[in-house]
């Protein structure tokens, strides 16, 4: 059913959150006409969508139970190119992305086996990646450590600078004519008789006939939703250094995935190292534990890195569902709109969210990708399509 109808005006929308999803949308419904107010707890684009590394690794981060992910995610990366060209194109700002590649590396016996394991689940699945020995990976990059003893290369898994992203997002946005409210967080979702009537936030209530739920990690924390419309997100943290690296002579090129790391080269010489994995709520603390581990997995698959400078350490909270899926779409409240629950893949998946989630609330008609991915698989499971692990 069309959230607007034929005869109808385009719709008047708060979105709750301003990462790159919330702008995203934001841009396109304001674009076409819609009335839109975006609410950010803090200041836009500065909480999960600005703490990653920007890696684009559908093929190589393919795990076996997700199937159905991997499908979104192989098409929400066929649609990057376009997408970043457009954004760049309208906004004026280098996104950074970038087309080297990816490189996986294995230091080890074990860590070979492993990796083989993977590629062999991947190769399954039809995606174009390469077995390497690590004598020709490190023809690829040379500073890579003679202990590498094998790698896969994937050319189709690239990058992006998620902090320019968010930048030509918000400006994007701006400039269609949405009305971003900072340092304002949605304190509860107007609901009445299972439809939305907009959100209470400290400074007043905003009437909307529609209201997507993009606030991330904080998605499950908002008052006014029923059960059956709250989405199951929390935060896991990651911990995540900044080196520099001479932008004229850098060490390593490719992305570079090792046991416990990855490695993100930028243009202008910042080296990304990320990042740990933990269930501690919104602890925002650096830990000496977790800077220790980044800095020697990435020491063993790259020892240069430690002649660099450390510039920066962060940490963010990656919005988790149940499933590590997203959650997208229609809810069973009228009005009511996700897009939220991304994991690790919400840079990978801004192109076809965006877009997707946009269609939906200017159309009526969801993007066939995005159907498995609605809130109600957690509420009927013996219906659930995902076909990614639980």
């Amino acid at each position: 059913m069309s959230l607007t109808g034929p005869s109808k005006s385009k719709p008047s929308v708060a979105i709750i959150g301003g990462g790159l999803c919330g702008l995203g949308v934001g841009w396109r419904l304001a674009a076409a006409g819609c009335a839109v107010d975006l609410f950010e707890r803090d200041k836009v684009g500065k909480s999960a969508s600005w703490a990653a590394a920007g890696m684009l690794a559908a093929n190589v981060e393919a795990e076996s139970g997700e199937e159905m992910l991997l499908a979104l995610d192989l098409e929400s990366q066929r649609q990057w190119p376009a997408f970043a060209t457009e954004l760049s194109a309208h906004t004026g700002i280098d996104l950074g992305y970038r087309d080297e590649g990816t490189i996986v590396v294995a230091i080890d016996r074990d860590d070979a086996e492993a990796l083989r394991f993977t590629y062999d689940y991947q190769k399954t699945q039809g995606l174009d990646i390469e077995w390497m020995t690590g004598g020709q990976a490190r023809r690829l990059e040379p500073h890579l450590s003679p202990g590498v003893t094998a790698a896969v290369h994937s050319t189709l898994d690239h990058q992006v600078d998620n902090r320019q992203l968010v930048v030509a997002l918000e400006k994007a946005c701006r400039g269609a004519g949405a009305v971003i409210h900072e340092d304002t967080p949605v304190t509860a979702v107007d609901i009445s008789g299972h439809k939305v009537k907009g959100v209470e936030t400290a400074t007043g209530t905003y009437r909307a006939d529609v209201v997507l739920m993009a606030a991330g990690a904080w998605s499950y924390d908002i008052d006014g939703l029923p059960p059956m419309a709250r989405p199951p997100v929390r935060p896991l943290k990651g911990q995540m250094l900044g080196l520099r690296m001479d932008p004229r002579a850098p060490i390593v090129d490719h992305v570079v995935w090792g046991p416990g790391i990855y490695i993100v080269p930028r243009r202008s010489g910042h080296l990304i190292l990320g990042a740990t994995v933990e269930d501690k709520g919104f602890d925002p603390d650096m830990t000496a534990g977790g800077v220790f581990r980044l800095l020697e997995a990435a020491w063993e698959a790259l020892p240069q890195i430690e002649e660099l400078p450390l510039d920066e350490m962060w940490v963010g909270f990656r919005p988790t569902s149940r499933d590590d899926a997203p959650i997208l779409g229609p809810t069973s409240v009228e009005g009511l709109v996700m897009a939220t629950g991304h994991h690790r893949n919400g840079i990978l998946l801004a192109p076809i969210t965006i877009d997707g989630v946009s269609d939906f609330i200017l159309n009526g008609i969801l993007d066939p990708a995005l159907t498995p991915f609605s809130i109600n698989r957690f509420y009927d499971e013996t219906k659930s399509e995902t076909g990614i692990r639980a």
